[in-house]
């Protein structure tokens, strides 16, 4: 009995170590593969960060050290300690306060006079500070809908005050864009696709019209003989009335 249990001991035991031998050698044999594998997947699983691109900003050209707006013209600005400047400059101010100085400094070159807050070359600096900082948000943010249809709409106010001025006041026109470098192309020249269907359309609405005017001319022809008859009649009585004695 004891020696029937040594046997099955015996054979159990070779196979596990056989079995253990091949799994460490299929260890140390793969080992390289798996490392690679692995490595391979974590660089997959690692989010892909892409380079930003240096976008020029209209707001490059303001220096850090300007106050801001709310505090450039305080008297008792020049006698605080060098921290509060740097807490009130532009280096820690928003982008919404760099927006307003940009927009101030646009509106000073072309207003009229320094009261001149709402006239047309006022109204077009502002709305250019605003399409150029649209443009630089969507240029970082290429699939915000509605910045993009804000930027159109002020784009489009913008080119109406630009044709009015042009129209209008052709010398304002010309200053205005070189101040604000604004680069002003003319809208293409109306088209209209030649059909069938419009043909026929204008020659009936031709048809239509000579014949209004030919009934108007009748009817003018008319009109004016009816007043020269009555004129004539009344001559005539009048001629009557000289004649005849009171």
């Amino acid at each position: 009995m004891l020696a029937l249990r040594a046997a099955l001991g015996r054979c159990l035991a070779g196979p596990a170590r056989g079995g253990a031998a091949v799994l460490g050698s299929a260890r140390g044999g793969g080992g390289a593969a798996c490392s690679a594998f692995i490595q391979a997947a974590r660089c997959y699983a690692r989010p892909v960060r892409r380079k930003r691109k240096d976008i020029p900003s209209q707001l490059d050209d303001l220096p850090p050290t300007m106050l801001k707006k709310d505090y450039a013209n305080v008297p008792i600005i020049n006698s605080v300690d060098d921290v509060v400047k740097r807490l009130l400059s532009l280096e820690m101010a928003s982008q919404k306060e760099k927006v307003k100085i940009k927009t101030q400094q646009l509106v000073e070159k072309v207003r009229r006079s320094p009261s001149d807050n709402g006239s047309f070359e006022v109204q077009v600096a502002i709305l250019t500070a605003k399409i150029r900082t649209y443009e630089e948000h969507l240029q970082r943010h290429p699939k915000d809908k509605s910045n993009r249809r804000c930027m159109l709409m002020a784009i489009d106010r913008r080119k109406k005050l630009l044709a009015y001025l042009r129209r209008v006041r052709y010398d304002t026109f010309e200053n205005t864009c070189k101040q604000l470098n604004i680069q002003y192309t003319l809208p293409p020249p109306y088209s209209r696709r030649v059909t069938k269907r419009w043909l026929v359309k204008k020659a009936f609405c031709l048809k239509v019209f000579q014949e209004v005017r030919k009934l108007k001319a009748q009817e003018r022809l008319k009109q004016r003989r009816e007043r020269q008859a009555r004129a004539s009649a009344a001559k005539e009585d009048e001629a009557q009335r000289e004649g005849t004695p009171v």
